[in-house]
């Protein structure tokens, strides 16, 4: 007992001393309360907590001190008030003093009783250190690390609970003896802080330009192994497709238009200030087949490695002012992403489990059952009996389960985060599978009186993906074979069903299984069953992400921070293709391909930040750094095509002719190294002038002139503050215009500037055709930005309206080089990109009480993108090598970005169709006309959360509009007569065509249809409106959980893609073939998009 009051004792001279020795230096006139508080709490690290209808903050307050102790200020400030204050923990507690009027007869006869309870945010989370007080009396107490209070008061009282940056709660007891208090934020009582460029703190309000924060929720109501797409419909200005390849697909996602033709113009990911690689080691090639003529892959991205369970919340720095700091990097925007650490408190574990079931909805055509025949559905009608449902057995029910677990625990000199995640997919299609593991270990560690801060943290991931989907193309995609197969059964022959049970067959001359198909066997078409079993691929990667951060506080004002990173990714791929794949793709004896691929990103900075209010008007920050990025890559891709295995199904390199086959090994080391400076200058608090700049120098532009000055990239902007100047109505709580103005770079790919030869397999010589390019210079985009936002009806409802316009400049073609000159190609920078556009975001709680909450928000967002200029003798600039499928993307001077060419009905000069002499339309002459453009004229979200006691109910609706697709698979259906509408077609004996009946049926699909059709005809509005998301959760009381084990329980209801309101196209135009620039708008039997429901469950411990 003794040693327990000893601690106490000493722990109460500790505090006593601690606060004693705190001291306050202000000289502030005629200002108010709320002024006085916020200085006193800068200077001294405290914490106000009070309720402000008890606390006059707008008391206009005179006050003179010089390195006073904290309870003499407190004491003159509150002097001949009714306020008294008590100083516990870093906090201090204000409320009214005791009435000396009260009757103390009165207040003896009163009962007392003791209440208990727990004060939670409303995520759940406790509130460590609410001031829980008697109303009308200094009677009070705070809350524990557990959020946990108990307090002896008379049984009628009413009870007050503040907490800063809440709203105040009160409550009359009526006798209870357990009460709890779920506390709401109060955004007027929250400066609001966010994480800009390089990890730079600033208020939200001096911002210059557009950003939005999503919290790391949004990321985690509905999971999808890719966590990015989970932003598609919430954020105005950043339009997301997701890859059509389906489960470990990557994403592309595009912010305020493409800028660029042959470059990246996917954003910079950030993670705690460092960037990220998001690097996609394979995509789509073609719109018939990938690299050496192998079925199209994507190898996944970035992005999709991290576990969206570790985000605290995402920034996304929209338009290049937001983004200047990061130069050559920021043309496309970035995305500043803050993980979660360890907190100061109690040790906290929360578990989290979402599962989902997938099933195959958007993008299956439609097909007839009427109609059969020998190769092709042009033959006789279907016997009745037969099958004709194919699809509806291939494609499976998928899950996807994501489990996390997460640990958190700290105290004021060091906190702990752990987290660990489990992946698990089964993909619609047999045999498709993923498997993602993430572990998480953070660290942050104080010393010296909190001036030095260490964060040290490491991220690990094991990711196998087997067999994963083709996003596309002809070659080994089981869809062909599968859409293509006749209709009821082979005319005079098989079944579907004999084909997928017997998807091979024993060849007795070589002595194994080969594939077993229909008369319509191709490199094109192959039994999709053949496809599925015999042609197994194998996708891993392993990463290890490994940071160090060391923050020194110099003094108050300035502080000086040093970063570190090594991004180390493996990836093993292999693909086997059994004897009996059609020889054009896999020889006589098989094929067998190896893949491997290692990237080092390490990154280093050093940062020093000055902050300072000069006086009552002026304020300045300051930052200076320096940093350097270093990559490395290195690939080796191994086929042994175009030659064969030595012998048949032996899967191993040794077995791989090298000589005959293909071979690309890739040895990549660039660096950058850059200064930079941004500084902010406030005035009034209303004002705030933002200057930044940044010189980068690159390898990339080694050989050329601009090799040792490197490029500059300056930014500016201006922000007024309107209520922080003149009054405004009471309606209006927050009122600004801003402004900015930037110029940003976009990397450069390596060793164009000087381009040498290379060696071939076998040792051949690869002659190099491209001319040294000394004048190389990276793309340039300047950026003008314009904008306003407010707040109304004491901040309940927001609006927020950009401007921008972008013009991207120093576009890298290529050119066929003159005669002579001893080469084939020459690079030139010329060209000119716009960009302009707007966004708004309107967003309020209509309706907010004690049990019911309405939370809506709108984004809009539209975007024109026009090419001013191309090089002086480029007549078109084309994406890829896409002549094939009568498809190319172009761009022409006064073109655009998404603009498709193709092959086009014939016409004659008043644009009506021709006919031949069979009254059929044939295709027209010479070179593809323009016949669509992929770009939506404009999108918009709209979300709901609905709040009722502890129900939950969350929707988005979301929808791009306008714009065009291409389907080649719905021409190449139609080509085979298994289409839906072409079966109606015969049965009403004519086409309805351009005011004509067609009689000829088959006539017209041979014309219009196929892969070398009129593409024209098969053009379809891109438009679509769907509820994106769907959520339905409860949160179990408190009070069912009678021990402290379980601290919380949430179940939820959810559903992604549910349905589609409207949507004219023959799949989901969110469905891409390719991430990259090209094969935009088109869809060459992809997979189809999933439809998922499913349930998450959190528990907090």
């Amino acid at each position: 007992m003794k040693r327990v009051i000893l601690a106490f004792l000493v722990m109460f001279l500790c505090t006593t001393i601690t606060v004693s020795a705190q001291k306050v230096t202000m000289n502030l006139q005629q200002a108010k309360l709320e002024k006085v508080l916020s200085t006193i709490a800068e200077q001294t690290g405290y914490t106000f907590a009070y309720s402000q209808p008890v606390v006059n903050t707008d008391r206009i307050v005179s006050i003179e001190v010089t390195n006073t102790d904290l309870p003499h200020v407190l004491q003159k400030v509150f002097s001949g008030t009714n306020i008294s204050y008590e100083i516990r923990d870093k906090k201090i507690l204000l409320s009214e003093k005791k009435d000396v009027n009260q009757d103390p007869k009165t207040t003896q006869q009163t009962q007392k009783i003791t209440v208990k309870g727990i004060a939670l945010d409303e995520a759940g989370e406790p509130l460590i250190g609410a001031s829980v007080s008697e109303k009308g009396t200094t009677n009070g107490t705070m809350t524990g690390v557990d959020g946990d209070y108990s307090l002896t008061v008379p049984a009628n009282a009413t009870l007050v609970i503040t907490y800063v940056g809440y709203h105040p709660q009160e409550v009359v007891l009526k006798g209870q003896t357990i009460m709890n208090f779920t506390l709401k934020e109060d955004s007027q009582v929250l400066d609001e802080v966010v994480v800009t460029a390089l990890g730079i703190k600033k208020k939200e309000k001096s911002l210059t330009y557009s950003t939005q924060v999503v919290g790391g929720d949004e990321l985690t109501r509905t999971k999808d192994p890719n966590m990015i797409t989970a932003l598609a419909g919430k954020t105005a200005g950043v339009q997301i497709n997701r890859s059509a390849s389906g489960l470990g697909g990557s994403a592309k996602v595009v912010i305020r238009g493409n800028r660029s033709a042959s470059g990246n113009n996917q954003p910079l990911y950030v993670i705690d200030g460092v960037p990220m690689n998001n690097a996609i080691t394979d995509q789509t090639s073609t719109s018939i087949g990938g690299t050496n003529d192998a079925g199209n892959r994507d190898g996944g991205d970035g992005i999709s490695n991290l576990n969206p369970d570790d985000i605290e919340s995402m920034n996304i720095l929209k338009g290049p002012s937001a983004a200047a700091l990061y130069g050559s990097q920021a043309a496309n925007g970035v995305i500043v992403i803050t993980t979660k650490k360890g907190k100061v408190g109690r040790t906290s574990i929360s578990f989290n489990s979402n599962t989902t079931f997938d099933n195959a909805a958007y993008g299956i055509p439609d097909f007839q059952n009427t109609y059969t025949g020998a190769e092709k559905s042009w033959g006789d009608k279907i016997t009745k009996g037969s099958k004709s449902d194919y699809t509806g057995e291939f494609f499976n029910t998928g899950i996807t389960t994501i489990n996390s677990i997460a640990l958190s625990s700290g105290s004021e000199k060091m906190q702990t985060y752990f987290s660990y995640a489990n992946t698990y997919g089964k993909g619609v299609i047999e045999n498709n599978t993923l498997n993602k593991h993430n572990f998480n270990f953070r660290e942050t560690a104080n010393f010296f009186d909190d001036k030095l801060t260490l964060d040290a943290n490491i991220n690990l991931l094991y990711q196998r993906l087997n067999n994963g989907s083709t996003p596309g193309g002809y070659y080994m995609n089981p869809l062909v074979g599968l859409y293509h197969f006749p209709r009821g059964g082979v005319q005079g022959g098989e079944s579907f069903d004999y084909y997928k049970n017997n998807y091979q067959r024993f060849n007795e001359s070589r002595n194994l299984y080969v594939q077993n198909w229909y008369g319509g066997f191709s490199d094109m078409d192959q039994n999709p069953y053949w496809l599925v079993n015999k042609t197994p691929s194998e996708d891993v990667r392993l990463r290890t992400i490994a940071n160090l951060s060391v923050n020194y506080k110099i003094t108050k004002d300035l502080n000086i921070q040093a970063r570190g990173t090594a991004d180390y990714i493996s990836d093993k791929y292999n693909q086997k293709m059994y004897v009996g794949t059609h020889n054009n793709l896999a020889g006589e004896n098989g094929r067998y391909i190896t893949y491997e691929a290692t990237m080092l990103s390490t990154y280093a900075d050093l940062l020093m930040t000055y902050q300072k209010k000069l006086n009552d008007k002026f304020s300045v920050s300051a930052s200076l750094g320096t940093s350097v990025t270093d990559q490395r890559n290195k690939s080796l891709r191994l086929d042994s095509r175009p030659s064969t295995l030595f012998f048949p199904n032996v899967f191993t390199v040794a077995n791989i002719d090298l000589n005959g086959g293909y071979i690309t090994e890739e040895d990549l080391h660039t660096q950058s190294q850059s200064i930079f400076f941004a500084g902010q200058v406030g005035f009034a608090d209303c004002l705030f002038l933002d200057v930044t700049a940044r010189n980068d120098w690159t390898s990339t532009l080694a050989y050329t002139k601009s090799v040792e000055n490197g490029f500059f990239y300056p930014s500016v902007g201006l922000t007024w503050v309107i209520n922080e100047a003149v009054k405004l109505p009471e309606f209006i709580s927050f009122g600004k215009v801003r402004g900015s103005w930037a110029k940003v770079g976009n990397g450069l790919p390596p060793y164009i500037s000087h381009p040498i030869n290379s060696i071939g397999a076998g040792g051949s010589l690869i002659q190099n055709g491209y001319a040294p390019f000394t004048e190389l210079k990276p793309e340039m985009t300047k950026s003008w930005e314009f904008g306003t936002e407010w707040k109304f009806l004491n901040n309940r409802i927001d609006f927020d309206f950009t401007f921008y316009k972008t013009n991207t400049t120093n576009q890298l073609f290529t050119m066929p080089a003159p005669s002579g000159s001893g080469y084939s190609y020459y690079y030139i920078n010329a060209g000119d990109i716009e960009n302009k556009g707007i966004e708004i975001v309107l967003g309020g709680s209509p309706i907010m009480t004690n049990d019911f909450l309405w939370k809506t928000s709108v984004n809009f967002a539209k975007n024109s993108n026009k090419v001013k200029e191309l090089a002086e003798d480029l007549d078109f600039f084309k994406f890829g090598d896409q002549n094939s499928n009568n498809y190319q993307m172009r761009l022409y001077k006064g073109g655009a970005f998404g603009d498709i060419y193709g092959r086009t009905f014939a016409r004659d000069d008043k644009g009506n169709i021709l006919y031949n002499d069979k009254d059929l339309p044939y295709a027209s002459t010479g070179d593809f006309e323009k016949i669509a453009n992929s770009a939506p004229k404009f999108n918009l979200g709209w979300s709901n959360t609905f709040k009722y006691k502890d129900f939950t109910l969350y929707f988005l609706i979301d929808g791009r509009f306008g714009g065009d697709v291409l389907s080649i698979t719905q021409a190449d259906l139609d080509l085979y007569g298994v289409t839906k509408r072409t079966g109606e077609d015969r049965n009403r004996g004519y086409v309805n065509f351009d005011g004509k009946k067609i009689e000829d049926v088959k006539g017209f699909y041979d014309a219009v249809g196929g892969r070398s059709g009129i593409t024209e005809y098969y053009v379809e509005s891109a438009t679509n409106i769907r509820l994106r998301e769907l959520s339905f959760g409860y949160k179990f009381p408190a009070k069912l959980f009678g021990n402290k084990f379980i601290r919380g329980c949430e179940l939820s209801f959810v559903g992604k893609n549910l349905f589609f309101f409207k949507n004219n196209a023959s799949y989901d135009p969110d469905a891409s073939l390719s991430t990259g620039n090209n094969l935009q708008g088109i869809d060459v039997f992809g997979m189809p998009s999933l439809r998922s429901f499913g349930f998450n469950l959190k528990l907090d411990f």
